[in-house]
């Protein structure tokens, strides 16, 4: 699969082509190397930069027929490295240059400290480019892979340098396809194969990354399928995959929706499915948290994802959002509303079907459909003291009223006798709402009529005239009481809309930074000001306390429901009614926060369980196997010994006796590493630092050790003392040098350096073994951990553990480093003593 280059695009750099690949094995530079050997074929001035071939034959040959820019060979620490030759390719010009492994770590001395940024300095010159790199050397993925595979990857390249790369191509090939061609030896050496397929080239392993390869570069096609279409104004739908959209309101039938999505969603073949709420723009809350909160959570463990937008009208949002998401399918639920009232004001689901062009529409039907439901924005109530004060006004207003204009009969005439009867109907409204003005209107027409309209003092009314124009003023009068109040209502809702939107907004900030109860009992007193807060449980348990105490349920002033028996309670003041949905958002808050700390405990037991179990399948393999062989060496030694039927020569007899020391020891350096390692992970090793002199710790470290004639120490006057615990860091240097020891070829030896650097010692254990790749020395230092065949089967992955525990013990760090030339140096990284450095 490759991405094209967007249209458009300046030419002025080079080309960049990616070969990504899910591991190493897959034939990314053999695909690369393809690449060149068709384009120097057809003219094309072709050269090799860098190239990795790992001692694969059918990988050289590709090299074969291309130039090749010779390596730069850089000297650090004492060894010759080659990378590549940045200023010879940039002297060179070629059109395109073969760039191996991205994500590579430069040795210091070179240009660039990175690979990535050597291909940048080539593409600015217009030399297109064509690389190859992993998925798990992407920057953004490399704490996903470390969770999948174990191991952390230390070189890493930038995200945005492989996604801005005019061409992506996938180099891929099954976990089973892979594992067979690590098994006949055509990935690694014969001595690395049995650790590669039980560590990192697991099926599990390969599988995970393969997906991970696949779903990244799927969403780069998706990116440059949206660029084309933007570029092209493209409105319609492309469907190339089926995403859906699922409209909800918050209402019952929510859940059938969502189900009905998933549904259709599996159905489609790994379709993309989106829930989507619409909430108004006015401010106004229409979905209690708690509820959006089950909808949320009831999407994701489904499959889907879910959206929050803001619009006035929920059906061009739906259909907004659809396009912009270039979906495919629309699900929405059958109308709850009446035929007549859609016949005369249209619903969203006909207004998204006539509107919705090339996208499907699903209407679904539920229980709830076309049942006549009070209103869901039901308008708050007015206080009843409010209530009472308007009937008051409404009642004796009219009266009063009258009374002043009969004062001053000379000054007005009817029609503004009616102006003002109409302002004390507004007024009415305004204090007392709605019914109290309508009975203001009624009471003011029988005024206006026995007052002011001739004949007056009677009911009867005259002229034909006046008596539509009384019928017109109670009309109007109520129709204009009406529009007050139901503005009066809109604006009170609206503040306690955006109050309440406030302290969500509130609420949810804290709720990203807390992490136990108290904030948020703290956050609850603020807003609604209480005196105390607490989490009460089943049996009055106070589990969680803020301010004033409150002993049981019964001493609080409101509380709320967060799961099961457990309350959230308050006390200070009774709430009222409209403040209980914000309150339930604390609740629901409460609940969030509990659910976190129990999947945090649940996560750290799991954990501890499985190190439990791994460490116990560990030790019972090393005792049936590593504890086992010296003990079967010591028992037929004796055997041997004992048996009066053979003459043992005295030469015999001491190599029997020698066998039996030899495995002795071994078991004591066995057990002695159990201990260790036992007692590391209970805490109770406990260093006693002092002025400690190394070469003499080192020399008795290693003064019992089997090859101890092959071992070289040199110390830096500088480093001669250090503040170390002398019997610890013996041991660490006896189990660093047994290792070394164990995997450095016999006709070598193994060398022990300390030096100083910045106030600190630097023990140095050299071996020229076969070394370990970057990306698995940390797993040294894991219990039970022995990477590649041991050549003597000796040990049980124990002694750099327990190493590495002691010298951190000591205040120190142990690592591990290439030596350069081959083979794997130990540091270890300890306080030089405060006399050593007072006297420097």
């Amino acid at each position: 699969m490759a991405i094209p280059p967007a249209e458009g695009e300046s030419r002025q750099r080079g080309i960049l082509r990616v070969y990504l690949g899910a591991s190493p094995g897959v034939g990314k530079t053999f695909a690369m190397l393809d690449e060149g050997q068709r384009r120097n074929s057809r003219g094309t001035d072709v050269v090799v930069g860098y190239v990795e071939t790992h001692g694969r034959v059918h990988t050289a040959e590709q090299v074969a027929d291309l130039e090749i820019v010779p390596r730069r060979r850089i000297d650090y620490r004492g060894t010759s490295h080659e990378e590549l030759d940045l200023a010879a390719i940039l002297v060179r010009n070629p059109e395109v240059v073969l760039v191996d492994e991205l994500a590579h770590t430069n040795v210091p001395g070179a240009e660039n400290e990175k690979r990535w940024q050597d291909v940048e300095t080539l593409l600015d010159a217009g030399i297109c480019v064509i690389t190859t790199v992993n998925i798990q050397h992407l920057e953004s993925l490399n704490d996903v892979v470390e969770s999948i595979t174990g191991i952390r990857q230390r070189e890493t390249v930038p995200d945005k340098i492989v996604r801005q790369a005019d061409a992506i191509e996938l180099v891929d090939m099954s976990p089973e396809a892979l594992r067979r061609r690590m098994a006949h030896g055509n990935i690694y050496s014969a001595d690395k194969i049995d650790a590669a397929m039980s560590q990192f080239f697991r099926e599990g392993n390969l599988t995970a990354l393969r997906e991970l390869a696949l779903l990244w570069l799927a969403d780069r096609v998706d990116e440059g399928m949206d660029r084309y279409r933007d570029q092209h104004q493209i409105d319609s739908t492309w469907a190339a995959r089926e995403r859906l959209v699922v409209g909800v309101t918050g209402g019952p039938e929510s859940e059938v929706l969502l189900r009905r999505a998933a549904r259709i969603a599996s159905r489609t073949g790994g379709g993309a499915w989106m829930a989507l709420y619409v909430t108004r723009g006015d401010g106004l809350v229409q979905m209690d948290p708690t509820r959006l909160h089950k909808l949320h959570a009831m999407t994701e463990d489904m499959g889907g994802s879910f959206h929050t937008v803001v619009g006035d009208d929920a059906a061009t949002a739906i259909l907004d959002f659809a396009r912009a998401e270039n979906a495919t399918q629309i699900i929405i639920g059958a109308s709850r509303r009446g035929r007549a009232s859609t016949l005369i004001n249209p619903g969203i689901g006909e207004i998204v079907i006539a509107e919705s062009g090339d996208i499907d529409v699903h209407i679904v039907t539920h229980d709830q459909a076309r049942r006549k439901k009070g209103n869901v924005r039901a308008t708050p109530e007015l206080g009843r003291r409010r209530r009472i004060l308007g009937y008051a006004v409404g009642a004796v207003g009219p009266f009063v009223l009258s009374g002043l204009l009969l004062i001053t009969p000379d000054f007005h005439g009817l029609p503004t006798e009616s102006l003002f009867f109409m302002g004390l109907v507004v007024a009415t409204a305004l204090i007392g709402g709605l019914r109290p003005a309508v009975v203001q209107a009624l009471v003011s027409g029988f005024c206006l009529n026995f007052f002011f309209t001739p004949p007056t003092g009677t009911i009867t009314i005259a002229s034909g005239e006046n008596a539509f124009a009384l019928v017109l003023f109670v009309i109007v009068a109520i129709a204009v009481s009406s529009v007050v109040d139901l503005a009066a209502r809109r604006t009170a809702q609206a503040e306690k809309a955006s109050a309440e939107a406030d302290a969500l907004t509130v609420l949810s900030h804290s709720l990203l930074h807390a992490h136990d109860f108290p904030e948020l009992l703290a956050s609850a007193c603020e807003l609604f000001g209480m005196r105390g807060a607490a989490i009460i449980g089943a049996g009055d348990e106070v589990r969680k306390a803020y301010g004033a105490p409150i002993a049981t349920l019964a001493d609080a002033d409101v509380s709320v429901k967060i799961d099961g028996a457990t309350r959230l309670a308050l006390v200070g003041r009774p709430l009222p009614a409209a403040d209980r949905r914000l309150l339930k958002a604390y609740a629901a808050h409460a609940a969030v926060i509990g659910e976190r700390r129990r999947a945090a405990a649940e996560s750290g037991e799991r954990r501890t369980l499985e190190e439990a179990d791994r460490t116990r399948t560990a030790l019972l393999a090393a005792v049936s196997h590593d504890l086992r062989s010296p003990l079967a060496a010591v028992k037929a030694a004796i055997g041997s010994l004992r048996n009066t039927d053979i003459d043992w020569s005295a030469e015999d007899e001491e190599a029997l006796l020698a066998t039996v020391e030899e495995s002795a020891d071994r078991l004591d350096d066995l057990v002695a590493n159990l201990l260790d390692m036992s007692r590391l992970q209970m805490g109770a090793v406990k260093a006693h630092v002092d002025e400690v002199e190394v070469e003499g710790v080192i020399r008795s470290a290693v003064s019992s050790l089997p090859g101890s004639e092959r071992i070289e120490v040199s110390v830096d006057p500088a480093a001669a003392l250090i503040a170390a615990d002398a019997g610890l860091l013996e041991r660490v240097v006896a189990n660093l040098v047994a290792n070394a020891l164990s995997y450095a070829p016999d006709d070598t030896r193994v060398r022990i350096d300390a030096s100083a650097s910045a106030g600190r010692a630097l023990i140095r254990v050299v071996d020229t073994g076969p070394g370990v790749p970057a990306a698995e020395r940390d797993r040294l230092f894991e219990p039970f951990q022995r990477l590649g065949d041991i050549p003597r089967g000796e040990g049980v992955g124990l002694g750099l553990a327990v190493a590495r525990g002691l010298t951190e013990a000591m205040g120190g760090t142990l690592s591990a480093e290439d030596t350069p030339g081959g083979g794997l140096t130990f540091v270890a990284d300890l306080p030089l003593s405060a006399s050593d450095g007072d006297e420097k």
